[in-house]
């Protein structure tokens, strides 16, 4: 039996667990006040704060260091890597710690969190599928622009669990289905999984594709670019770098149309009769469905099933719009919510089951 430590780093709050193989002992959320995070002008300066609080919740938990087996965090906005566990190095850690204000997240403190805790009692650390997982064949790369190139950003950890999780199913190794996978969150990825490998993604920090509960999606450029300037017809704007990129991902998609990110919420106003809410949701269903169809068209049509995932899948409303447009294409199955810990411990238990090979950044 493998005891495993999981811390997740978010914006507002450390996720901390601690499984005896996939059994959890605990899974707890420590909320961090605004004055806390406020304290700090960066989210690396958070590294101490956050060390004491995985070390108080284990003490409190009475959980002793030397009881475990090894120590996962969530990876961060790492170079782009292929899928797969990874055992956490000195060069991982001095990339994260390299303070780039393009690529600040609370999950970059992770790996390093993770590294000092293991390197406390002598066992390994790993990461899983960070949101920088890149399996994308050239062709999906090539953008209209040569100075810009399509890149892959997404949900990995979840997506990835999932679509093991699919396959196992479909009672078929992921290695050998065609998948078209969808995390609807506070971002929306949608990814085609090609025998193994995540080929294409819309990107869903600040790509195409839907617009989703934060996120603005794709968008007429011409629109944007005149926007940014501060020309006709968005005269006056004089938007910032900083207020610019907010519009697109944290303040845009729902929160932008509705003022909030809340499906319940959303799907509450609809049941009240706001027909205005009805058409925002809807569309978001449509331009999800849409990508999925475009998905399916990377796959060549050849599609084994259709995965929907995310705290948003939990919509009935939302699916059935969705399956509506898109269940001719293939079965489609639903996984709603995201367990990120246990994809985390998980991916940790085959390397240290002999399953898989960690993989060395």
């Amino acid at each position: 039996m493998f005891r495993l430590l999981v811390i997740n780093p978010g914006s507002t709050s450390t996720k901390v667990a601690v499984y005896e193989d996939e059994q959890p002992l605990f899974v707890e959320t420590w909320r961090h006040s605004s004055q806390e995070i406020g304290a700090f002008e960066h989210i690396l300066d958070q590294y101490d704060f956050r060390l004491q609080t995985v070390l108080d919740l284990l003490q409190a938990r009475q959980i002793p260091l030397a009881s475990l087996s090894a120590v996962v965090g969530r990876g961060g906005l790492l170079r782009p890597i292929p899928s797969g566990t990874y055992r956490v190095n000195d060069r991982m850690v001095a990339e994260l710690r390299n303070r780039n204000k393009e690529r600040e997240h609370a999950s970059n403190l992770g790996a390093p969190l993770a590294f000092e805790i293991a390197n406390r009692v002598g066992v390994p650390a790993f990461i899983v599928d960070p949101v920088c997982v890149d399996e994308f064949d050239d062709v999906a790369r090539v953008s209209g622009l040569p100075e810009i190139e399509r890149k892959s950003l997404s949900h990995a950890l979840n997506l990835k669990a999932v679509a093991r999780r699919a396959a196992q199913d479909l009672g078929r190794p992921y290695a050998e289905v065609n998948l078209v996978v969808a995390h609807l969150g506070g971002g929306i990825s949608v990814t085609a999984h090609r025998r193994g490998r995540m080929v294409d993604v819309n990107q869903a920090l600040d790509g195409t594709g839907p617009f989703a509960p934060e996120r603005a999606g794709g968008l007429p450029v011409g629109d944007v670019v005149r926007m940014c300037f501060g020309v006709a017809p968005y005269e006056g704007l004089n938007l910032t770098y900083e207020q610019m990129f907010r519009k697109l991902a944290g303040q845009g998609g729902l929160v932008a149309h509705l003022g909030t990110n809340n499906a319940i919420e959303v799907e509450r106003r609809i049941a009240a009769g706001d027909e205005h809410a009805r058409l925002i949701y809807q569309a978001m269903a449509y331009q999800i469905a849409k990508e999925i169809g475009a998905m399916a068209t990377v796959l060549k049509g050849q599609v084994d099933a259709i995965v929907i995932t995310g705290g948003v899948a939990h919509s009935e409303m939302l699916l059935g719009w969705i399956r509506e447009r898109v269940a001719w294409i293939a079965p489609v199955l639903v996984y709603p919510g995201e367990d990120e810990m246990l994809a985390l411990a998980q991916g940790a238990l085959r390397v240290l089951r002999g399953e898989e090979e960690a993989k060395e950044y």
